[in-house]
């Protein structure tokens, strides 16, 4: 659709508020799936982040990368194996996660925003002594749970203006590395950067009534409503975890925490930037 240079006034016109309750506050956005995936779209996500970061947004990025762990292991003649949704994280597939997560994909989008004319510095977990885990079970192998995160790397790129582009892996203090899931990550990070708000970019367009119609998202939830939509069906599977993170996140700060479609163009300035938005939002009270 054209709009004309009124039009684009008008636009940039409402979303001042937006900015101006936004600006100079902490924005951790968790990145993945097809928005990933789709190199249009990719592009879309960093020009987006470039943008909210040139009005004063404080943006932190916190990316997975399961597909392209995915074709590397293939590639390697490595079996990818997952139980209760979780990759299970042997020795040699590790090495690869380290390899590719804070390697390959977090220089990808750290060139990436640079192109846009944006600034990142490219982190992982393992960084500054950032995430230390722990072994999360034993079938799992070197899957982490988050014992404490330490912000002081992530506090020092943000004061410089910088976006900083974290992978979702962690160590422990004998130096091992642990893949974690990316929303428990963002969750937690956002937690202790006492974000503003926390968006997680998925394949979803947010939290639905009925799973097969879309015209049934819920704007709104707060999280003591959660238990309830657990009990009716409304929150199941795959979505149970990510939810139970975001409660994590509002739980220790966080004021607004949401669930947005990434597989559409600018989600993110829709949500963040409008009144209507266009995820499901969640909220302490």
């Amino acid at each position: 659709m054209d709009i004309n240079n009124a039009q684009k006034a008008e636009i940039l016109a409402h979303a001042l508020p937006h900015i101006q309750m936004y600006r100079k506050k902490i924005v951790v956005v968790k990145y993945g799936g097809n928005a990933m995936i789709n190199e249009e779209l990719k592009e879309a996500v960093m020009r987006d982040l470039v943008l909210l970061t040139t009005v004063g947004i404080k943006v932190v990025l916190v990316h997975g990368g399961g597909p392209e762990i995915n074709k590397t292991l293939n590639r390697m003649n490595i079996e990818s194996k997952f139980v209760d949704g979780l990759r299970v994280t042997d020795k040699d597939t590790v090495d690869v996660v380290q390899m590719v997560l804070a390697g390959k994909v977090n220089k990808d989008l750290v060139c990436q925003i640079g192109n846009m004319g944006g600034h990142a510095i490219g982190l992982s977990g393992m960084d500054g002594n950032m995430i230390e885990c722990r072994p999360l079970d034993d079938k799992h192998g070197y899957v982490g749970e988050i014992m404490n995160v330490n912000t002081e790397v992530i506090d020092e790129v943000l004061n410089h203006s910088f976006i900083p582009v974290i992978s979702t892996i962690g160590y422990d203090k004998n130096g091992n590395c642990y893949n974690i899931n990316a929303d428990t990550v963002a969750a937690a990070i956002a937690g202790a950067l006492n974000a503003e708000a926390l968006v997680s970019m998925t394949d979803i367009v947010g939290l639905l009534r009925d799973k097969d119609d879309d015209s049934t998202l819920i704007h709104r939830v707060y999280i003591s409503d959660t238990p309830a939509l657990i009990a009716e069906g409304i929150i199941s599977g795959g979505m149970i975890p990510k939810i139970d993170s975001m409660t994590e996140a509002l739980r220790q700060g966080v004021k607004k925490a949401f669930i947005i479609d990434g597989r559409v163009p600018h989600s993110i300035l829709m949500e963040l930037l409008t009144d209507e938005g266009m995820g499901t939002m969640f909220r302490s009270r």
